[in-house]
């Protein structure tokens, strides 16, 4: 544990749990790098993992964005590569794609296809899959409807997925955006999480809720009291 890290530390009060503007600020105070850090909510889920056919996942628009420029990739033929670039999309194309990627080039943060080039998309399954990166159909990254899809992740879609230990880790901004944004942000993060419960699941859904900056310690989150408020407001 480094010096700067320890001092952090140092700043939290134990066992203390945050309400999101509360921890918002407290994230302010314990900024202390020279980049912009990222606002990450680590969400634990009360279930069994092993239980689930298909893991928990979904997607979110950010109201203010995530901080960051988003480099698509569009995997597209015909004349929905015209649409593809004039909805903003940094890479279209097909084959030649798969092979600059399977040559190791990953200079992009997200990627839609639609249905017909799955067949050329599937063999980087082992390359774009443990990064996230691997279109699906159930975050909408599988569609005909390129544009929307590209305008969205443009604007500040976050897609996310479970763990194999029960865990989601979803960015919500950077550390420099107005505290007011952040917690919106945030709020529209967790209620995505709670739209995608599955409808069988019984017991408790999120256990556990912390917020932490790229490089800090997490600061837990009071998450009955704020599901709570969610579930009233």
């Amino acid at each position: 544990m480094n010096k700067r890290y320890s001092v952090l530390i140092e700043k939290l009060e134990k066992g203390k749990l945050y309400g999101i503007v509360e921890a918002v600020e407290k994230l302010k105070e314990l900024h202390s790098t020279k980049f912009d850090e990222t606002v990450e909510l680590s969400i634990k889920l009360g279930i069994d993992p092993k239980k689930l056919q298909q893991p928990i996942r979904g997607s979110v628009v950010l109201p203010h964005g995530t901080g960051k420029k988003v480099k698509v990739l569009v995997f597209a033929s015909g004349e929905v590569v015209e649409k593809a670039k004039a909805s903003g999309a940094d890479y279209v194309g097909g084959n030649e794609l798969v092979e600059k990627i399977k040559n190791g080039w990953l200079d992009f943060d997200a990627v839609v296809s639609t249905p017909d080039m799955m067949k050329v998309v599937a063999p980087l399954g082992k390359i774009l899959g443990p990064r996230g990166l691997m279109p699906n159909p159930k975050t909408g990254t599988v569609t005909n409807n390129v544009e929307e899809v590209v305008q969205e992740l443009k604007k500040g879609r976050v897609d996310y997925r479970m763990d194999r230990d029960g865990n989601i880790h979803i960015p919500c901004g950077k550390i420099s955006f107005d505290k007011d944004k952040l917690v919106e942000n945030i709020i529209e993060v967790i209620k995505s999480v709670l739209n995608v419960k599955p409808s069988t699941l019984k017991g408790t859904y999120i256990s556990k809720m912390s917020l932490s900056l790229t490089m800090s310690p997490s600061l837990k989150l009071n998450s009955s009291k704020i599901l709570q408020e969610l579930r009233t407001s």
